[in-house]
């Protein structure tokens, strides 16, 4: 119960903070009639996390800019899953795979959706977990979509973490794969993340012409040969296609950074 009553005073104090203006712990203390070490405590933790800001001179505190990320992405995750919704359809209709859609969220995959495949033998999925960029089609799609730079960044962060005997674990075969995701449209994933699935993705862009998410087919590695992956990879791209397009992107009017000296 503490911890549920921590989060209603979070709450209040957001709530609080809600009209603009900047407040003093001993004011949100007060106003609040909290105790000051448990104001403190809380002001603290929303601080660290961004959902508040504080104003060093004045010790005010605000509200802050990640309540402005969280809103955006409650916003265009909800337009996304329900633009998808038809095409993530399509696809399991076609193929009878199980589809994700996923977002780039803090230099990973959050998966937001999926569609089963009615399979005896198929991939099963939980929405709301998270995975690696490097060893999934859905992570390498939007990965090698990215700029050189950000992969550079988010390589050196958080690195090449083995999964399987097949995952990327160096630079070198890393870049070679985001060369060929780029020249292909597709990335796929060949028993990288999990030893018994095989798995084709493709990117979706915003209206600013970047990659924020993506869409797999997956199904076990002896039923999705490498060849019945690229057969399936043409109805993927389209579908993705046209869920950017119905986001807002218009392909001509965008150019993505590639090919740049990966040493």
């Amino acid at each position: 119960m503490a911890e549920v009553n921590s989060v209603h005073k979070a709450l209040a104090i957001l709530d609080l903070l809600s009209d603009g203006q900047e407040r003093t712990l001993s004011d949100i203390a007060r106003t609040l009639s909290l105790a000051k070490s448990t104001a403190h405590s809380l002001l603290e933790t929303l601080t660290t996390e961004r959902i508040l800001d504080r104003d060093g001179p004045s010790s005010a505190y605000s509200l802050g800019v990640r309540l402005i990320e969280l809103g955006y992405c409650a916003q265009t995750g909800h337009d996304l899953v329900r633009i998808a919704a038809p095409f993530l359809k399509g696809l399991n209709l076609q193929f009878d795979e199980t589809v994700h859609l996923v977002v780039l969220d803090r230099d990973e995959v959050l998966y937001i959706d999926c569609i089963e495949s009615q399979r005896r033998l198929r991939t099963y999925s939980v929405i709301g977990i998270r995975a690696p960029l490097h060893c999934t089609s859905v992570g390498k799609a939007i990965l090698a979509n990215l700029p050189d730079e950000e992969i550079r960044r988010i390589v050196a962060e958080h690195g090449l973490v083995s999964f399987t005997e097949n995952t990327i674990t160096t630079e070198e075969r890393l870049w070679n794969e985001v060369a060929l995701t780029r020249t292909r449209g597709y990335a796929i994933d060949d028993r990288e993340h999990e030893d018994h699935l095989r798995c084709v993705g493709a990117p979706i862009y915003n209206a600013d012409g970047e990659v924020f998410a993506s869409v797999s087919l997956s199904g076990p590695a002896e039923r999705n040969t490498l060849e019945r992956i690229d057969s399936m990879a043409p109805a993927l791209l389209e579908a993705t296609a046209e869920i950017s397009r119905r986001l807002g992107y218009r392909i001509r009017e965008f150019s993505r950074t590639r090919g740049e000296n990966h040493s």
